[in-house]
């Protein structure tokens, strides 16, 4: 991805990423943090990209951490059959217009239940108004369909979010790193060869951890493409779904587990025939897209690293980035008074 390609929303979005990194204000979620430590547990809700990604990555962080808080993430309509009444919900939706998220609200604030929080891309939505507190984002209005930079200030605004509840973690001081990482992700110069061959893919296959990366990273492909995706968590993509892959398909393997490299090959690469890629911060046996390790903020620059893969295959490919013939901004709008 590179400047040139700037005729595209989709690609301003994600330029304007790192920037957004180097300046995140992580002091400014400090009340509704310290609200949230008291009350011990915190449900994140949400739709689509603006739950997968900030929710999953903050949950795998916390429990590598062992961060003193209890976490979970479930999506607006299945959450109204719980009972959260001891549970801090943070719902989040860039249009705040979500009709899952605005039903749960609307649930939790008829009950009266005392911690509900949003944050949204616009001020005064129908969800800020149904929420103990509100937040806006800094990011701006999006230029295409698919969710990008703001799904990467939501995940820094949970993470920031849990160092201040647990006040454990230094994030702040790590964010020029970090956008410096993104930014090398985001910009390397993908081998022409393998975005020929994920261009020619019956389905893009990406596996990997459940930290929201290679999950995220699916409904982006078939925003950005137009192509069939499909994500296998950790190793499922050897536990019986070769079964019905084909040669013509590709995984795309994220932050690859050592240990499983050669079962992966066997597999896939034998058994199947198909071609496996990985993005790491480290060589594997199959073609690899180096990245900068950033440790635990690792998944924001292995995101990065698979919207360039993205953008490559969608610019071979001829489509239009910014405007699938059918997918929407707003998934399920409300649509009450």
């Amino acid at each position: 991805m590179n400047q040139n390609q700037t005729e595209f929303g989709l690609v301003r979005d994600m330029l304007a990423v790192p920037e957004i990194i180097r300046t995140f204000d992580c002091g400014r979620m400090a009340e509704t943090a310290a609200e949230v430590s008291q009350v011990g547990r915190l449900l994140m809700t949400g739709e689509g990209s603006s739950r997968i990604f900030p929710a999953k990555c903050s949950i795998a962080h916390a429990r590598r951490c062992g961060l003193p808080i209890e976490l979970h993430t479930e999506a607006g309509l299945q959450a109204q059959e719980y009972d959260l009444s001891d549970w801090a919900v943070f719902a989040l939706s860039n249009s705040g217009r979500t009709a899952e998220v605005i039903g749960l609200f609307d649930q939790l604030q008829q009950n009266g239940h005392r911690h509900r929080y949003s944050l949204t891309a616009f001020a005064d939505s129908r969800l800020e108004s149904l929420a103990t507190r509100g937040y806006v984002l800094n990011c701006g209005e999006e230029g295409a369909v698919a969710a990008t930079k703001s799904v990467i200030e939501q995940a820094l605004f949970y993470r920031a979010l849990l160092e201040a509840a647990t006040a454990k973690g230094a994030m702040k001081a790590r964010l020029p790193e970090l956008a410096d990482h993104f930014e090398a992700a985001l910009t390397t110069e993908i081998a022409t060869e393998l975005v020929d061959r994920i261009a020619r893919a019956g389905t893009i296959y990406w596996a990997g951890r459940n930290d929201g990366v290679s999950e995220q990273l699916t409904p982006k492909t078939t925003e950005i493409t137009r192509q069939p995706a499909d994500f296998l968590e950790g190793t499922y993509a050897v536990h019986g779904v070769e079964e019905v892959m084909n040669a013509d398909d590709v995984v795309i393997w994220i932050d690859p587990d050592p240990g499983s490299e050669d079962k992966f090959a066997e597999v896939l690469e034998e058994g199947v025939g198909l071609t496996v890629i990985t993005v790491a911060s480290r060589a594997t046996r199959f073609p690899t897209m180096t990245v900068p390790d950033a440790g635990d903020l690792g998944p924001f620059v292995h995101m990065a690293a698979g919207w360039n893969v993205l953008v490559a295959v969608g610019i071979a490919l001829g489509v239009n980035l910014d405007k699938p013939e059918r997918a929407r901004k707003v998934g399920n709008e409300f649509s009450g008074g």
